[in-house]
């Protein structure tokens, strides 16, 4: 046993020395079709982006969807001219306003007056939803809208299960209720993890939504307080492992899978599992997303680079060290938010 755990240490030391370099690493890097549309509305061009997003409708993209319709209405907060002329030129056109609508729930959310604005914008944004058919993703901009504007339980019940009515695994809106559940029930660890639990085990082996238990986790994780007090280990461990079996059916070195990545790596590092952290920063190869390390830092790049060289360290000083152990050494125990 002891030859096989040192074969282990040597292979994720050497994982670990494979990381890109650091001038190589990417923020929020766009994929080859996202990049088209991004660099077209830097010009003032929306054609593109409104291409993308009716091929994404055609073929039920709505995981792909719901990411470019968030990531073109994130590039709207600096540069808005190509999406006024595309409601302009088009006003009933549902693609441009589910980027609208993503923008201006957005913009709402950052502000201290968050809940009157969102409340004020919710009957429109839920009418969109309701006009846009069988798609899902306007409801995930819906579910944002009432859990920000403090949404009583029956009514973001009802919107929930408009969402689910239309597409039952879809990640995002799975996303919007397990953070509806947990800023109207702090300290719900436990039913945050069961709702995560019994949606992944539902879903098809490789849906986005088997990676809600990792959220469910660093949603413990990073609590305020003791987040994670009463949640055994055993259950976020768990979720961690489910999302890399979901890591590993994805090709390294993709923006598609980044996201899921970055917060795998952030979790495996707050619970000691250096060596797996590890092995999905190399995995995950250039491409950092700002989320989570946004959460602990105005700077998520210079942030993310800080974990890696300390993950690096870890492991390269081999077994025997804290935290550089057997990536699943601690099972049973329960782990504190602060836990590094």
């Amino acid at each position: 046993m002891l030859r096989a755990f040192l074969r282990t240490a040597t292979r994720a030391r050497s994982r670990a020395s494979r990381l890109v370099p650091d001038d190589d690493v990417l923020l929020d890097a766009p994929d080859d079709r996202l990049a088209p549309a991004l660099v077209a509305a830097a010009r003032g061009e929306h054609a593109p982006a409104a291409a993308l997003l009716a091929g994404t409708h055609e073929h039920a993209e709505w995981e792909h969807r719901d990411r470019y319709a968030t990531r073109l209405a994130a590039f709207a907060r600096s540069r808005a001219e190509w999406l006024e002329h595309w409601r302009a030129a088009d006003p009933g056109d549902p693609d441009a306003r589910l980027v609208g609508a993503r923008l201006t729930v957005d913009r709402y959310a950052d502000s201290p007056d968050r809940a009157e604005l969102l409340r004020q914008v919710a009957p429109a944004v839920t009418a969109a939803a309701e006009a846009a058919g069988a798609d899902p993703v306007p409801w995930r901009t819906a579910l944002d809208a009432a859990r920000g504007a403090g949404a009583p339980h029956a009514e973001f019940e009802r919107l929930w299960a408009q969402a689910v009515r239309r597409s039952p695994h879809h990640y995002g809106c799975h996303v919007a209720a397990l953070e509806y559940l947990a800023a109207a029930s702090p300290g719900a660890h436990r039913e945050c993890l069961d709702f995560a639990e019994r949606a992944a085990q539902d879903a098809p082996e490789d849906a986005l939504v088997r990676a809600l238990p990792l959220r469910a986790a660093f949603t413990c994780l990073t609590a305020d307080g003791d987040g994670a007090t009463g949640v055994p280990r055993s259950r976020l461990d768990a979720a961690a492992d489910r999302a890399i079996a979901l890591s590993a059916a994805h090709p390294e070195a993709d923006p598609w899978p980044a996201e899921l990545r970055n917060l795998l790596a952030y979790v495996l590092v707050r619970l000691e599992r250096h060596q797996d952290a590890a092995e999905q920063l190399r995995l995950t190869g250039p491409y950092v997303t700002s989320f989570p390390w946004d959460r602990d830092a105005d700077d998520p790049l210079g942030r993310f680079l800080h974990v890696r060289a300390d993950v690096r360290a870890h492991v390269a000083r081999g077994p025997g060290t804290t935290g550089a152990g057997h990536p699943r050494s601690g099972h049973g125990r329960h782990v504190r938010p602060g836990d590094h």
